[in-house]
């Protein structure tokens, strides 16, 4: 028998070999299961054509997966939310419920509900696969919406597969100066032109699946198909991605598999009466951490639910692929909580829930079979083997993994060591030890590291002088030192990954403040809910030279495609705590010292001249301006080597170009 790819590249596994390989086989015999050994996933993955509120020519239809009911009804403005015989679902086959209305007897923007009725008890509940959800402003009560608008029509292509993805994070809600949460047309109009300039190639989406819990920050779902009605309708959604795939943007959604709500009067919890419809049963069922459901991914019928769930969003939105959330917590029985994944028994110790792992290697071939250039990242913090692998080389399937140590690293370096303390071979050992047979996205934070309670990069560099110091009338060393690090971190975080650089919005800026969504605690607040654009706008003020650094720094990586080779290392000296390495045509040169400057600093290079192409002491970028970026630089010889001699300022960074 041939050795998959995966032991193949890591011999270290060869003991789990047995375990890989069952889980392998497990997701093909469920996949043949599915499509009768003749169709695709995604022939199958229908489920949101057939169930859910559809108009059928003169005809309403809608069904509903609900075997533990004894009578649905369906409810709403129509018949003043009475049951009545009129509007009674029909028991059909395997557990389905089914009605049947003529087009007069419903319109668009109805409100609506099914009345679950069971063995002991009834309850309101809003469809599984629901496409529209409201929330009433006064009673703050949400329903089930009649949406039947005229078909959307595409302007613009989708764009071809991003091979390189420079992935800006983005909130709708958050993407207003106002205080409130903003809207999708809003973005489109505001924020969008702004990503587009910057250089970000692949925009990524929060919070798109409806939530009844604004500050859950899109990750308590109850309705999976339905888009957040609190930013605006499908169609401006629509509109929103239409227009990105116009300025060449792919957009990517965080979409949300690993739990579900509890809520029951919104969500899929105890939609029948019963706890295991779409859920485990018991304990298992519980988050214990996030407290919320937990699907089982044993049932046919959650696996198709995800599935067509994922279909939907690409068919209907033409949302060029997903970040999955959670799926440490998805692979896991324990969701990966106190564990530190120190060896790789843990991956294979029985404490996997080999369902969910099926599941997601399904998920990966319908995503790539819907759209061959869509793109599928997971977040994971466990490291498990083969999780951004080919399936057919022992993989899950994803294109890439997001590189989570890379921020935690930042934060630990920043809060525990003193600037002359940094060890150069650390922070290059840190930001590229990533398994070579898979592709990785780095960030130096993300939304994680801004909720409330922690900080932001540019606020643990310079702390409340954010708030007296920044204008560019008066020195401050504090500033200085957080500007300088700031853009050198992020340079080294982008230029060392793997695969692909990731930002949140509002970091390209240095956004000064945490993340804090209205509620009790704040007195409903939307002060830290939102970024403060005019502040990278405002001339005055030092936020829009990181701005111009971020817009350099991506269009310069992106233009010389440097995630085409690894980087390779060609100085770190601990004790001047100076960093070379070389990627594809690019020198990069650190110099974390935080007061020496290196005069006639010898880095051994390729024989001859050079030039800068990105300069972070560079005024342009509220350095000191230190450096003449139009000197070229030759090397010169030296026992058969060849060296190049800089100036390296303290606390900068350079890139070089050697001409051809």
């Amino acid at each position: 028998m041939k050795t998959i790819a995966l032991i193949q590249n890591d011999p270290q596994l060869k003991p789990y070999e047995h375990t890989i390989l069952r889980r392998l086989e497990k997701a093909e015999i469920k996949e043949l299961d599915f499509t009768d050994y003749k169709k695709t996933l995604t022939d199958i993955a229908n489920n949101h054509l057939y169930y859910g509120l559809h108009k059928v020519g003169r005809t309403w239809i809608l069904r509903e997966w609900a075997p533990n009911a004894t009578a649905i009804y369906l409810i709403g403005d129509f018949n003043n939310w009475q049951k009545t015989p009129e509007y009674q679902l029909k028991a059909i086959e395997n557990g389905n419920w089914e009605i049947e209305l003529s087009s007069t007897k419903l319109h668009h923007g109805d409100l609506y509900k099914l009345l679950i009725e069971w063995e002991g008890g009834s309850g309101e509940r809003i469809p599984a696969y629901c496409r529209r959800v409201v929330q009433d402003e006064k009673s703050k009560i949400f329903s089930a919406q009649v949406w039947s608008p005229e078909v959307y029509k595409w302007k613009n292509k989708q764009p071809k597969k991003v091979e390189n993805p420079f992935i800006y994070e983005a909130h709708i809600g958050m993407g207003t100066e106002e205080c409130k949460v903003g809207s999708f047309v809003e973005f489109k109009n505001n924020v969008l032109p702004h990503i587009a300039e910057l250089g970000y190639n692949v925009l990524q989406l929060m919070a798109i699946q409806e939530h009844p819990y604004y500050g859950s920050f899109g990750y308590q779902v109850s309705n999976f198909f339905a888009v957040s009605s609190r930013f605006g309708t499908p169609e401006e959604l629509k509109e929103l991605i239409d227009e990105a795939h116009r300025l060449g943007i792919a957009v990517i959604m965080d979409v949300v598999h690993s739990h579900a709500v509890n809520n029951e009067l919104e969500g899929l919890s105890k939609l029948d009466g019963t706890e295991d419809l779409y859920f485990h049963n018991g304990p298992r069922g519980q988050h214990p951490a996030w407290n919320s459901r937990c699907f089982d991914y044993g049932k046919d019928e959650v696996i198709t639910f995800l599935l067509s769930n994922l279909k939907y969003w690409l068919d209907e939105f033409k949302f060029d692929g997903f970040r999955f959330d959670g799926v440490t917590s998805m692979m896991y029985y324990d969701h990966g909580l106190g564990r530190d994944f120190t060896n790789y028994n843990f991956y294979y110790d029985g404490n996997q829930d080999d369902d969910a792992i099926t599941y997601l290697i399904l998920a990966n071939k319908l995503i790539h079979q819907t759209n061959t250039n869509a793109l599928s990242i997971a977040e994971d913090v466990s490291g498990m083997p083969g999780l951004a692998m080919p399936f057919k080389d022992g993989g899950v399937g994803f294109d890439y993994r997001m590189s989570m140590g890379v921020a935690d690293y930042w934060i630990k370096i920043i809060k525990e060591k003193k600037d002359e303390n940094w060890h150069v071979g650390d922070l290059f050992y840190e930001l590229t030890n990533k398994r070579k047979d898979e592709k990785t996205i780095s960030y130096a934070e993300c939304h994680d590291q801004a909720m409330v309670g922690d900080q932001t990069i540019i606020f643990r560099l310079i702390g409340e002088e954010m708030y007296t110091a920044m204008n560019v009338f008066q020195p401050n060393l504090i500033v200085e030192r957080g500007m300088a690090l700031h853009k050198m971190i992020r340079l080294l975080s982008a230029s060392t990954a793997g695969n692909g650089y990731l930002t949140f919005m509002g970091n390209e800026f240095g956004h000064p403040e945490w993340i804090d969504f209205p509620r009790e605690g704040n007195k409903w607040s939307y002060h830290y809910a939102r970024r403060q654009w005019s502040l990278m706008s405002d001339a005055n003020l030092r936020y829009h030279f990181l701005n111009a650094f971020d817009e350099s720094m991506i269009n310069l990586l992106k233009t010389e495609k440097i995630y085409q080779q690894p980087c390779f290392a060609i100085a770190q000296n601990i004790s001047d705590q100076v960093l070379a390495f070389k990627r594809n045509e690019l020198l990069f040169v650190f110099n974390f010292n935080p007061t020496k400057s290196f005069a006639d600093y010898g880095i051994l290079i390729d024989a001859g001249s050079y030039h800068i192409v990105l300069n972070s002491d560079s005024a342009v970028f509220d350095g000191q301006n230190r450096i003449d970026d139009q000197m070229e630089y030759f090397t010169q010889p030296a026992n058969d080597k060849a060296y190049l001699h800089l100036y390296l300022p303290a606390r900068s960074v350079i890139v070089l170009k050697r001409k051809k």
